[in-house]
């Protein structure tokens, strides 16, 4: 669906340009051809003056010296240097002149970006992935997807397509009001058995289970919240060993766990409604 969006954008882009190279080059057209029509109209006035004076020339002595003056007056031109039509051609660099960037700049009103995407060959047979990869929900009936080693089989949950084993990551999560669970997961965690929601069992994240918001630690920890978390923030700074959690409408803190990272690590997402990564707001800097 993105990649239509997508071509249908530069589509459009593409014949914008088309119409504007149009419009200008018929601009110009219509400028240059009212400036050959006056020219033609001041040529044909000389024309005319040279003809009569000519025939003045023509003329017997008498009448001649009687018309001399006239004449003279006549022949004095006061027709001025053609005037040069400025910008003639069609203005290339305007309409060539940084395309891409230009074209690439539009395109970020259209092209949504997204820290994280999930991985659908993970997700457990009862979740649904939009099309973009981008949110989960929980379905009424399992879906018929192969049963393949990476797939979790009983926990109800679904991965990010990209692990992070260096550096610091950040993403948001819109959440719904029933239970879900947001957080990271070392790689070699199990895919088909029992999971210790924990992070001696390789899982650090928060989440709201059984009508309680709570850090996954052994046992739970209870969070305190001023009001019901409609979006949570995800932190990890991998080298540091620190993975926090926080309210990005007010910026509150909400958990943070520490711990040496041996690993490569993976975003965990799980819901029985639906849960949302957020696109992030894309900027243009010129250096």
């Amino acid at each position: 669906m993105e990649f239509e969006k997508l071509q249908q954008f530069l589509k459009d882009e593409e014949a914008a340009r088309i119409t504007a190279l149009r419009e200008e080059e018929e601009q110009k057209s219509q400028k240059m051809k009212e400036k050959i029509e006056k020219m033609t109209e001041e040529i044909s006035s000389l024309s005319e003056q040279i003809r009569a004076i000519e025939q003045e020339l023509g003329a017997e002595d008498i009448s001649f010296l009687q018309s001399y003056k006239d004449t003279q007056n006549r022949a004095q031109c006061t027709l001025g240097d053609p005037e040069k039509v400025s910008g003639p051609l069609i203005d290339v660099a305007k309409h060539l002149g940084n395309l891409k960037y230009r074209v690439w700049e539009k395109m970020l009103g259209t092209v949504q970006y997204t820290p994280v995407t999930l991985d659908p060959n993970t997700a457990h047979p009862l979740l649904s992935l939009s099309e973009d990869l981008t949110s989960v929900r929980l379905c009424d009936e399992r879906q018929q997807v192969p049963d393949n080693p990476e797939r979790f089989h009983r926990w109800g949950c679904v991965l990010g397509s990209e692990g992070f084993s260096s550096g610091t990551h950040c993403w948001y999560v819109e959440v719904g009001e029933e239970d879900w669970w947001v957080g990271l997961v070392k790689e070699s965690i199990s895919r088909k058995g029992d999971v210790d929601l924990s992070p001696a069992g390789g899982v650090w994240g928060i989440g709201l289970i059984s009508g309680e918001y709570r850090a996954m630690t052994s046992p739970p920890t209870v969070l305190t919240v001023q009001r019901d978390l409609q979006r949570v923030r995800v932190q990890l700074d991998w080298d540091r060993g620190k993975v926090s959690f926080s309210d990005p409408s007010d910026n509150t803190p909400l958990y943070t766990f520490k711990h040496s990272f041996t690993e490569r690590l993976f975003p965990i997402f799980g819901t029985l409604e639906t849960v949302q990564i957020c696109p992030l707001k894309v900027s243009v800097s010129v250096k």
